[in-house]
């Protein structure tokens, strides 16, 4: 071994100062340290872990891996790799939890350390069995235990600062865009708008509520809805970013311009929407910081360490697609 030879020690001094185990005087340790800069050695990251009992590979459960919101989560999770020596396994649950629990168990089966679930529809008991064979973190839930924790997004505390910024620019016939049933943030996001017009005094008109599915085509499909029952409003919330994007696009068409004629709010900020004409409001999800946050959080668990951690708290980005009703 280069790095015993050039520092005069045996291999096995080597590999016990490596691993902080050594009971070595300064000269050694030093020494060992310089021959591995001299070499640029750097520790067979997989044989440790399997010394260790891991494959130094985590699970990753992604519900639409041509969503751009879970990019940007992805990156975050990427980044928080970085300098581990932990690589990751991509599955996706595509909203479909039978799917996603046969995903968890196929990642169980390839012997990863960890999971990390993004969303989805597997109920809260099911991440809590299969935490007990490895550790799970989960976004968009409320779980805390010794080997599963939840990240949750105030998706209602989003919709209700959505709302508010319309009603203050004197907006009183607010359209909403929802998202589908059954999922927690969809109800979340309702229950958000309906809170901010009931606490402003505004009756809330059930006919200006239309379900979308989160993606492009439905924001466009229910604008369209809006106008074929000849619904009158003077903006539009739409439940996520991509809903938006499919809003302006219906409300362009129609030749209805943004803002001058109707007021538009989304939901995530996703990259491109300060890059929309015009620039999207929209109310910010900290995705980037989720994905880097559990990615630390899931290794403490592993590592059989304590988990405290929180994410940041939604906001409002207020662009140009707003303004004060005429």
């Amino acid at each position: 071994m280069d790095v015993a030879r050039l520092a005069g020690v045996s291999p096995s001094t080597v590999s016990r100062i490596l691993n902080g185990t050594a009971k070595v005087s300064d000269d050694k340790r030093l020494a060992v340290l310089a021959a591995i800069d001299k070499v640029s050695f750097a520790p067979n990251q997989m044989a440790q872990g399997l010394k260790k009992g891991r494959s130094l590979t985590i699970g990753i459960v992604v519900q639409d891996i041509s969503s751009p919101f879970f990019d940007e989560t992805l990156r975050g999770i990427d980044d928080g790799l970085k300098g581990t020596g932990y690589a990751s396994v991509i599955v996706s649950g595509h909203w479909n939890a039978e799917e996603e629990a046969d995903r968890v168990r196929l990642l169980l089966a390839r012997k990863v350390d960890g999971i990390i679930l993004l969303s989805g529809r597997i109920s809260d008991e099911a991440v809590l069995g299969f935490s007990s064979q490895r550790p799970i973190v989960s976004t968009g839930r409320a779980l805390h235990t010794r080997t599963a924790l939840g990240f949750k997004t105030d998706n209602e505390y989003g919709a209700w600062l959505a709302v508010r910024h319309l009603v203050e620019l004197g907006h009183r016939r607010i359209a909403f865009i929802s998202g589908p049933t059954n999922n927690h943030d969809a109800d979340e996001r309702l229950a958000g708008y309906r809170r901010a017009l009931a606490e402003s005094q505004i009756d809330i008109d059930p006919a200006l509520v239309v379900e979308g599915n989160y993606h492009e085509a439905s924001g466009m499909m229910a604008m369209n809805r809006l106008f074929d029952t000849h619904q009158q409003f003077t903006a539009v919330f739409a439940a996520n970013d991509l809903s938006a994007y499919g809003a302006r696009l219906a409300l362009y068409r129609k030749g209805i311009r943004v803002p001058d004629d109707i007021s538009l709010v989304g939901f995530d900020d996703l990259p491109g929407s300060s890059y929309t004409t015009p620039p999207l409001t929209t109310v910010r999800q900290p995705m980037y910081d989720m994905g880097r946050i559990a990615t630390q959080a899931l290794l403490r668990l592993i590592n059989g360490d304590t988990v405290q951690g929180e994410i940041p708290p939604v906001e409002l980005v207020v662009r140009e697609t707003t303004r004060r009703v005429r």
